[in-house]
Parts: structure tokens; C-alpha cells; sequence
């Protein structure tokens, strides 16, 4: 296009295109320049005229696919499916194309026809470019999501590991086929083959599912620490930035605090902290809501969160950046993170530091490891003062850390007919996922269960896949596969009703119940549970302490199966622990809520007041990276339970050893300088 001093109109840019006389350059430059200038439909314009006078052009096909992004910008799916059919037509080997086409059938709701669109291009490029390979992984990985969202559990992991083979030294695939086989109960988790090692695999795992897989906290620290720096980076937060601290602390003002949570709807976290925002002191705090979920509609838990806050927003749809921004411009004294390292959580937005102060609270059990968490909120039994180690936050502390709603609605006349359970059958029950069952916990379920004649096992219903393979382990340890129950899912209130029909729950380890053990007190069912060190393996262990039965938590896992066992065979003893859960269960610390959100609010005040004086604490990374190394080696190994003098020395030794290959600066965790 030659210079001109005056700018073309629409008009001048689309005869120029007509004629031929704009290069594909050209068309990039102008067209993209309109849309950044937000005149997107006239980008759009540009590309169409182009396109349907240049076809001759052996670059079309990249028009036509900036054609479809434009086109996606304006909500024009449809147009954005037919610009990238014509793109893939031109150039059946595009990468991107056929992407992106999977990606529009997907969001149309055509996951099948997505899954044909990536499986045809992974057809393509058996044997490819470097570029195309890129592109053929980024296909596999598609597919295992769509299959893995569809419960297709058993395809989405042979997909992934075909991704795996591909490209090892990426983590993505790897993150996710690990969960599937832990939700799949595919023992052991981790399989190596010639192509991928078992270091490979643990190095994808996510922190979440490595909560299911080990009870290491120091190593779940460092792995955070590891996926924060993998998934955050160091994005350039430049232009935006710190929050000033305002003086608020003995003015009149309110604290303004922000909650991020992808959960503020019908979900275990909703459930818990819905009565929570309602009791919050209006005349303290002002509560800012920040929904990061899928949109929902008739859903009560958001309604009534709705009502209980100051001013909810929906960010779903914001770039991380924007939806920092929309929190710094509403300025938000105290930030929880809600969501911490769990499905849809926004991380990055936490990245930019769009308020003073940032809290991890409620929705993950663990540290985050981060630059930029300063805080976490737990209880005494959680993180006890020499656990503290174990996080980068400082830990500040409420007397549970498992709120709850007191208002949830239970079914009543709940028979055990109407679960399909049998009167008489004294019924161990566990209504965890899936993904928290182990190797090490069937086994000792099936201890119990060789030990108490006629008793059931009740879980709560997978997959078919994965209930048979429970049924055949079930039968491989000699136990009769028609004492194992499964519950099928259920409405909320009659799931609640149904709990207490068992007669003892049963915990898993290393990942213990959480909300579940919440729910099982409310239906009046007690807990046996084996509490470990990481903030994951003691959740559960609060919970009974906080109903008022510490005497539930075991110390060992053959104490676990012993008690589990005896109270089996003494039923008056266990009714005695019934009745006590009962008579404690009202006025326990488990369900004063009121309690618990005047502490949360005194929390945040000290927050802001160590904020005002300049002594917000900094999230101590020290050494991470050589506690990962050594972690990874210890996981490796698979110790299932460990005391913590055991584990302490295991760390030291090998801190020992790491020490003398190359020199480790001492911190405050296990390697402590030498006191004179």
C-alpha cells in the first residue's frame, strides 16, 4: 500500500483489497489495527473482502483463520467454524486451524464432532515437523479434556499417553492422567514405560492430586512452589502497580474484603461458606464477591450469596489482567483465594497484586507456595506450631477450618430400604471420591472386612469402570464382591439423609474427608480417621476434634484397622460414641458460625493493622527447589505412613547428603543453622 497523508476510509481499504493491490502484510497491518483500535467488525469487513478477492494467494489460509478469530471476538461462532473449514481446506496441514476448529465445535456443544476434528489432524501428523508435532500434542491434549469432562475416563488416559509418549518432558498431559488414573483407582498411579520415566510423571502431577498420592508436606510445598512458577511464570505486572495500603485501623471505614472462588455456587465450597458471607458484620467488613465459574441459573447457593454480600461480580469472562484491574479499581483491602489450586481457580490474577494483602483460605488444603499468598488460615490441629514449616504463608488461625452451613436441607424418613441397604448389616461406609482411594486404604479396608463377618462396605458410586475394578480388587483380597454397596448419586438433602444410615465412616488416606466428614457429623455418622502430617491427611482430624470425638483419630494404620474392627464387635461402645457426637454436635465449635465469622473478621483486621505498619509477611521460598529434589526421591519410594520423628530424619539425612554434594544455606524449615 503506498503512503498517504490522509487515513483510508473502509470503503478505499476494501476496493484496495478487491483489486489486489493490499499484500498479505498489508491486510494484517490494517485489519489487525482496527480491530486493536475496537473496530472489530471492520476488521472482520477487511478479512472477508480479502479473502474473497485473493484466493489465488498461497497464504489465504492465514487470512481466513485471523478472519476467524476476529469473527470469535464478535460471538460469531458460526462464521468462525466456516472461516476455519476454509482455512483447513487450503491447508489441511495448519496446525492452528484444526485447533481452533475443535475448539469452536466444543464450545457449540459438539464435543463429538471436536474430538473428530483433533483425532483427524493427530491422523495427519504421525510422522511430522517439529512445528506440526507441537500442534499434534496440543490435539492429543484436547481430546483427553473433552473425553475426560465426558467421563470417557478410560479413552482420555489412553489419549494422554499418547501425549505423554510424545513429548515427556512437557506437564501438562501428564498432569491430568495421573488424576484420571486416581480417579479410575488404577494401582499404581504412576506406571513408567520405555519412553517416560516414573520421575517424568511425578513431575507432572499437580499439587492437588499429589495430596492424594503422599503425605509429605514439605515436598507438597516445594511442588507448589514448582507449579506456581510453571503455571504463574513472571508476568509483567509493569503497568500495574502495588496497592497502597489505605489507614484504616481505628477510623470508621470498613474493611473491604474480596472473595475469589470459582465454587460460590451449588459445590462443597459454596455449601460451606454461604452462611459464613451471611453473618460477616456489615458494620466491620464489606464483602466483595468474585465469581470465576461457569455461568448458573436457578442455583440457590449463589442466590443466597448474592443477597449476603456487598457487591458480587462475575470475572469469568476477564483476562487475568482485567480482572486484577476490576479488583484493584474496587479497592479491596484483604484478597482471598478461594480456590487456590483447584479446577477453574485463577491464579494469575493473584500474580498482579491487586490488593495490599492475599489470603489462602478454604477451598485448597495446603500451601500455595507463591511470590504473593502472604497468609493462610487454618486451625490448631491443622498445622500445629512445628508444622508451620511446611508453608511459605504465615499462618494465622481459626478454631475450625471446615465451615459449614447450619441451614442445609436433610431429607427426613430416610430408611435404609430406600438405600438399598440391608437392616440388619452393620455398614461401613466412605463417601469420598474416588480419587482419594488407595492401594494401602482398600487393603485395609479389606482387613476389616475379612475381620467382621456379614458387615458391608458403602461407597459413594463411580464410574461403572471403576466399580467393578473395586469389585474385582475386592474379590482378588478373598473378600465377596456382594459386600460392597454403591451409593449412585443423589440430591443433596437425601444424600445428607442417607449418610447417617451406616453405622461408622471410614476415612482415606493420605487425602481424608473434608466436607464430607462436615456432612457425616451433621447426619449424626462418626468418623474413624488416621490423621498424617500434611494439612490434606489432619483436615478430617479437626473436623472430629472440633464435633467434640478426638478419640476417632488413630495413630497408626493398624490402629485404624483395629478400632475399626473392635467397635464392630463392641457396638455399645460405638453407640456411646454416637450418642456423645449428638449431645456435643450443636453447641461443638464445628457449627458456631457466628463464632467463626467474627474470628475471620478479627483475622483480617490483624492483617490490615500488620499491613498499615509495613510488616506484611513475605512468602518464605527458601531452598525449594532442593526440597523438591529431595522430595521426588522420597516419593519415589512410597512410604505410606511414617511417624514424624521418621520423617524428619529421612529429610535430614538426605539434606545431609545434598549438603555435602553442594552447599545448602541454612532456613527454617529442616535444615536450621547450628545452635552454639
Amino acid at each position: 500500500m503506498a503512503a498517504n497523508t490522509t487515513a483510508p476510509t473502509l470503503t478505499d481499504i476494501i476496493e484496495l483489497a478487491r483489486t489486489q493491490k493490499m499484500t498479505l502484510a498489508d491486510l494484517f497491518r490494517v485489519a489487525e489495527g482496527r480491530s486493536a483500535a475496537g473496530h472489530k467488525a471492520e476488521a472482520a469487513e477487511i478479512y472477508k473482502a480479502w479473502i474473497a478477492f485473493n484466493d489465488g494467494n498461497p497464504f489465504v489460509h492465514l487470512a481466513c483463520f485471523n478472519y476467524s478469530v476476529i469473527l470469535r471476538q464478535l460471538g460469531d461462532v458460526t462464521g468462525a467454524i466456516n472461516a476455519l473449514r476454509n482455512c483447513i481446506t487450503l491447508d489441511g496441514r495448519f496446525g492452528p486451524g484444526h485447533i481452533n476448529l475443535g475448539r469452536a465445535y466444543e464450545d457449540s456443544g459438539l464435543a463429538v464432532q471436536a474430538i473428530q476434528q483433533w483425532r483427524k489432524f493427530i491422523e495427519q501428523t504421525a510422522d511430522s515437523t517439529a512445528e506440526r508435532v507441537s500442534y499434534r500434542l496440543m490435539a492429543l491434549q484436547h481430546v483427553g479434556r473433552v473425553m475426560e469432562n465426558a467421563n470417557l475416563l478410560e479413552d482420555a488416559e489412553t489419549t494422554l499417553w499418547q501425549a505423554i509418549e510424545l513429548r515427556p518432558d512437557k506437564t501438562e498431559a501428564g498432569q491430568h492422567w495421573t488424576a484420571l488414573r486416581q480417579r479410575q483407582c488404577k494401582w499404581p498411579i504412576i506406571v513408567s514405560s520405555d519412553h517416560v520415566t516414573k520421575r517424568q510423571l511425578l513431575d507432572s502431577m499437580s499439587p492437588l492430586a499429589l495430596g492424594c498420592y503422599s503425605d509429605d508436606p514439605m515436598f507438597q510445598l516445594a511442588k507448589a512452589y514448582r507449579y506456581n512458577r510453571s503455571l504463574v511464570g513472571r508476568p509483567d505486572i509493569s503497568a500495574f502497580p502495588r496497592k497502597v495500603v489505605k489507614q484504616k485501623t481505628g477510623t470508621s471505614e470498613r474493611l473491604r474484603i474480596g472473595y475469589v472462588s470459582s465454587d460460590l455456587r451449588d459445590h462443597a465450597v459454596g455449601f460451606a461458606l454461604r452462611e459464613v458471607l451471611e453473618l460477616h458484620d456489615k458494620t466491620s467488613v464489606e464483602i466483595y464477591a468474585y465469581y470465576c465459574g461457569d455461568p448458573v441459573r436457578g442455583d440457590a447457593t449463589q442466590t443466597r450469596m448474592k443477597n449476603a454480600v456487598d457487591c458480587w461480580r462475575e470475572i469469568a469472562t476477564l483476562t487475568d489482567e482485567d480482572a486484577a484491574r476490576q479488583i484493584a479499581d474496587d479497592e479491596i483491602d484483604i484478597l482471598v483465594d478461594v480456590n487456590g489450586y483447584t479446577k477453574h481457580a485463577r491464579t494469575k490474577i493473584f500474580a498482579y497484586r491487586p490488593a495490599p494483602v492475599i489470603v489462602n483460605f478454604c477451598g485448597y488444603p495446603g500451601s500455595m507456595g507463591s511470590p504473593f499468598h502472604h497468609y493462610i488460615i487454618a486451625d490448631p490441629f491443622i498445622v500445629r506450631p512445628e508444622d508451620e514449616v511446611f508453608y511459605s504463608e504465615k499462618v494465622l488461625r481459626i478454631a475450625c477450618n471446615q465451615p459449614l452451613d447450619r441451614k442445609r436441607e436433610i431429607a427426613t424418613g430416610m430408611t435404609r430400604a430406600d438405600a438399598d441397604l440391608p437392616q440388619d448389616a452393620f455398614v461401613y461406609a466412605c463417601f469420598n471420591g474416588m480419587q482419594k482411594i488407595t492401594a494401602d486404604c482398600f487393603a485395609r479396608w479389606m482387613k476389616i472386612l475379612e475381620a467382621t463377618p456379614g458387615s458391608l462396605l458403602w461407597l459413594l458410586s463411580g464410574e461403572d469402570d471403576v466399580n467393578r475394578r473395586l469389585l474385582d480388587e475386592a474379590e482378588k483380597a478373598g473378600i465377596d464382591a456382594s459386600r460392597i454397596i454403591f451409593a449412585p448419586k443423589a440430591p443433596n438433602p437425601k444424600h445428607l439423609a442417607r449418610i447417617g444410615l451406616a453405622d461408622l465412616f471410614l476415612d482415606t488416606f493420605p487425602y481424608g474427608a473434608h466436607s464430607t466428614a462436615a456432612d457425616a457429623i451433621t447426619s449424626g455418622l462418626p468418623i474413624l480417621t488416621m490423621p498424617g502430617k500434611s494439612f490434606a491427611a489432619r483436615f478430617c482430624g479437626s473436623i472430629i476434634t472440633a464435633a467434640g470425638i478426638p478419640e476417632m483419630a488413630c495413630a497408626t494404620p493398624e490402629d485404624y484397622v483395629t478400632r475399626a474392627i473392635g467397635y464392630f464387635d463392641d457396638r455399645t461402645a460405638l453407640a456411646k460414641v454416637r450418642i456423645s457426637l449428638q449431645q456435643q454436635r450443636e453447641p461443638s465449635v464445628l457449627r458456631d458460625i457466628p463464632a467463626l465469622a467474627r474470628r475471620l473478621e478479627e483475622l483480617f483486621w490483624q492483617m490490615q493493622d500488620e499491613a498499615e505498619r509495613g510488616e506484611t509477611p513475605v512468602p518464605d521460598l527458601v531452598n525449594l527447589d532442593t526440597y523438591y529434589e529431595i522430595g521426588a526421591e522420597i516419593a519415589e519410594q512410597i512410604a505410606e505412613f511414617e511417624s514424624d520423628t521418621d520423617y524428619h530424619r529421612r529429610y535430614q539425612e538426605a539434606l545431609s547428603r545434598w549438603d555435602s554434594f553442594s552447599h545448602m544455606p541454612f532456613d527454617r524449615r529442616l535444615w536450621p543453622a547450628p545452635t552454639a
